[in-house]
């Protein structure tokens, strides 16, 4: 009777995932302990062509050897999937299966050489990326390191060391120095660097913290005492957001948010603080509005009077009016004069008076609240907006533009436009303010009428006539 002891349990049999280096080695493995890898080296024993095996011996050997290769077979089967077990039915030998494994997924000696080329690059262009940790770094360097072992490279310990801490980030230069100080990287192995590098990690991962908790340690002292309404000085990029459970508004006096973003305040894009001395002008500048009409007018209901920067459109112009509009972002315009505007809408001539005339505006404007005041109505629907007589009925429409603005095509009709009655100051009258102001030049002159310097100097021209006085100064001996 045999001893329990002597009896062993029979190795698995290794299955076949995917990975062909692997299982082939274990494969190799289990057929030699079975004594069966002959059978995948030199394969089934060959009987000589046109000789009969005669001898009792002879026949024996071949049955074996037959009846080993079917069990060699058996083992393969296990241990291949029936996907790729349908690919090689046609092979009738263990050792014709396993070459047919060998050239579908090792690939032959080229394939192999480019495979491992490609790593090789992948391998020289790694490098750590920025917040990565040690142990993902070192995971993804060893990965690409087994897969070019696999494909017949071989490579010292100290390369991949010695890439490993090239290729860490800037934070661990200081690191990287102490090491190469203090270790000979000849000897130095994986896992000593490994180790070291995460005992660093830690260090700096510990500094980072401190930094935080003190950069909003100080930024939650400086809200409270400083903080109201504003953003503070402490807010600074790469910081962490000021708590706004302690910010005071100016605007409410509620705790929570900012001046700026009170729901209590009017957005300051749409409104401004007004001023009656000063007329609004708040609609943005439209210079790259696609201008489909020939002389477009906006409708805008931010604007006090009607508006243009075109001089020659006035049928009536009264050049001592000066005024000042202001936009929505504090700038200022100047108003040179105000004037009557003849125009044709859709074939009907309409009159618009007190239209502002201001040199730098650039688009023409139509007040809402002006039309309003000569008894028109205005009604925005549809995408339309249409102005109302009280008894002609509609006499302005206009659409609603892909820019969700309204304009209006007005042709002027002006017989005789007048522009400033400065224009039309003799060449006397032009000496006698160049004489009043000590013969000044008379590009200072038109400075100081369009900057609005001195009250009731009308715009000049220089004359034809050259300024003796101004001659004989500048005469020379």
């Amino acid at each position: 009777m045999s001893n329990p002891a002597e009896k062993f349990v029979q190795p698995a049999i290794p299955r076949f995932d995917g990975h062909y280096d692997y299982w082939a080695m274990t494969m190799e493995n289990f057929l030699r302990s079975e004594k069966m890898w002959s059978l995948i080296e030199e394969g089934i024993p060959a009987e000589p062509m046109g000789i009969s095996l005669t001898s009792e011996a002879q026949r024996k050997v071949v049955e074996e050897a037959k009846l080993k290769d079917l069990k060699v077979k058996n083992f393969l089967f296990h241990a291949i999937g029936r996907e790729i077990l349908e690919t090689i039915l046609d092979k009738g030998t263990s050792k014709a299966i396993w070459e047919s494994m060998t050239q579908k997924y090792q690939g032959s000696t080229k394939v192999r050489r480019a495979q491992l080329q490609a790593f090789r690059r992948e391998f020289e262009l790694l490098t750590m990326k920025e917040g990565e940790k040690v142990d993902i770094f070192l995971g993804r360097t060893l990965s690409i390191v087994n897969k070019m072992k696999s494909n017949g490279e071989k490579m010292e310990q100290s390369m991949i060391v010695s890439k490993v801490l090239r290729s860490l980030t800037a934070k661990f230069n200081y690191v990287v120095c102490s090491i190469e100080e203090s270790n000979d990287l000849s000897t130095l192995s994986i896992d000593e660097l490994h180790g070291s590098l995460l005992v660093h990690e830690q260090r700096m991962q510990g500094i980072i913290e401190e930094e935080q908790v003190l950069t909003v340690a100080q930024e939650d002292k400086f809200s409270r005492g400083r903080g109201r309404g504003t953003r503070g000085r402490g807010r600074g990029r790469g910081r962490q957001s000021v708590n706004k459970a302690i910010i005071e508004c100016y605007k409410c006096h509620k705790l929570g948010h900012y001046q700026f973003e009170c729901p209590e305040s009017e957005r300051q894009v749409h409104y401004v603080e007004e001023d009656d001395e000063e007329p609004l002008l708040l609609m943005a500048c439209t210079d790259d509005l696609p201008l489909q009409r020939a002389k477009p007018w906006f409708f805008d209901s931010g604007c006090s009077n009607h508006m243009t920067g075109n001089k020659d459109w006035f049928l009536t112009m009264d050049e001592q009016f000066n005024q000042t509009v202001r936009l929505g972002n504090d700038m200022r315009m100047s108003v040179i004069a105000k004037g009557d505007v003849k125009v044709k809408v859709e074939g009907i001539t309409q009159v618009l008076s007190d239209v502002y005339y201001i040199p730098e505006l650039k688009n023409n404007l139509l007040s809402i609240g002006q039309l309003q005041e000569k008894g028109l109505a205005i009604l925005f629907q549809n995408g339309t907006c249409k102005v109302y007589h009280p008894t002609k009925g509609i006499i302005m429409q206009a659409y609603m533009s892909k820019n969700r603005t309204f304009s209006l095509s007005l042709i002027p009709t002006a017989e005789n436009p007048m522009c400033f009655q400065a224009e039309n100051v003799t060449e006397k009258e032009a000496q006698l303010w160049h004489k009043r102001f000590a013969h000044l030049n008379y590009k200072s002159l038109r400075t100081l009428f369009y900057q609005k310097m001195v009250d009731g100097l009308p715009s000049l021209k220089t004359p034809g006539t050259i300024c003796s006085t101004c001659l004989i100064e500048k005469q020379q001996r």
